[in-house]
């Protein structure tokens, strides 16, 4: 049975991810088939209005979750949990409807550009009205496109030049929800700084962002919550402020992503994330995690962590034992 706060979570989230697990059929030595539970238990929450990033390092399950709310994983991907959206189970049906008019994805990878096609048709999908072709006009000028470059083909441009592209078809319509996967690398600070603003100006006119990210820093500058993923797992769910502090994060990990930024320290922790064919018993960051005990080794519940949630049985304790600890070493290797 739900709780009265998980209910309001539901009525108010435009997306609302509860334990999704993805799983991959792979064949072994011939014949031999077996599953890779790549993501094992991921929960995220994306209410109209805000953004929400989600960071953690490469392999963590980022750019799956995105697929899955899409439904546009491979053929032997296995799905499960629960997808809603605006408080009801995301089904295939709609998602043909929902999917590119008020669900919006902003992928990562450039081949997602249609290379016989050109750009001003591809972002206009194909309607060439005079108020989509003066739209498009308005967005390339903000984005700093010359207006010619609808007339190329994706071939033609420089990386730049596509991420920007890439990042104006979300401005085209009037999208509810928004799926941002990676949209800044290889973008000057300046533009990255730019097309952040662009998605922040979306979630001011009441859409959710869910915004994929390797560049924590801009994250923290951008939006309201931030999801932490490891080992295809969420972690720490928080507000963004409390990443401009150690001590107000919940997770070790959190903490680590916070120590190795630069102006930080660049702090490198010791370790790997773990290969899904040798993921360990209860916590994944165990192995990493310098408070590790055996109680780690059970599966870590949700517990409120200041303005957030936090998957860890530490959580709860103060002082030199949890967050204080990497604010009070920090500083003293400063010194």
């Amino acid at each position: 049975m739900r709780s009265e706060r998980e209910k309001e979570i539901t009525e108010r989230a435009v997306l609302e991810i509860r334990g999704l697990q993805i799983s991959f059929k792979q064949y072994e030595k011939g014949f031999r088939q077996t599953n890779l539970d790549v993501i094992r238990d991921l929960d995220v929450t994306v209410r109209p209005g805000e953004i929400v990033a989600i960071v953690g390092s490469s392999g963590s399950g980022k750019s799956l979750l995105a697929h899955a709310v899409l439904g546009i994983l491979p053929y032997n991907a296995s799905l499960g949990g629960e997808i809603l959206y605006n408080g009801v189970v995301l089904t295939e049906k709609m998602l043909k409807k929902l999917r590119g008019e008020e669900i919006v994805l902003v992928p990562q990878s450039t081949a997602y550009l249609d290379p016989l096609m050109k750009t001003g048709p591809q972002i206009r999908k194909g309607k060439n009205d005079r108020k989509s072709r003066e739209k498009l006009d308005r967005i390339f000028t903000e984005y700093e496109l010359d207006l010619k470059v609808q007339e190329l083909y994706p071939f033609e441009l420089s990386g730049g030049m596509t991420r920007r592209i890439m990042n104006s078809t979300a401005l085209m319509g009037n999208p509810k929800l928004v799926i941002a996967d990676e949209p800044t690398p290889g973008l000057h600070i300046s533009a990255a700084k730019r097309a952040m603003g662009h998605f922040r100006e979306l979630a001011d006119l009441g859409a959710g962002v869910l915004l994929i990210t390797h560049d924590l820093e801009l994250a923290i500058e951008t939006a309201d919550r931030i999801a932490v993923f490891y080992a295809g797992t969420t972690v720490e769910e928080t507000d963004a402020k409390n990443f401009r502090s150690c001590e107000t994060l919940g997770h070790p990990y959190s903490r680590a992503l916070w120590r190795a930024m630069p102006q930080h320290g660049f702090e490198p922790i010791p370790g790997t994330q773990p290969y899904v064919k040798s993921m360990p018993k209860g916590c994944p960051f165990g192995p990493r995690c310098p408070y590790f005990t055996e109680k780690c080794t059970e599966k870590p519940e949700w517990k409120t962590s200041g303005t957030g949630r936090v998957r860890c049985v530490l959580s709860g304790r103060t002082g030199a034992e949890t967050g204080s600890r990497c604010e009070i070493e920090w500083q003293q290797k400063e010194r």
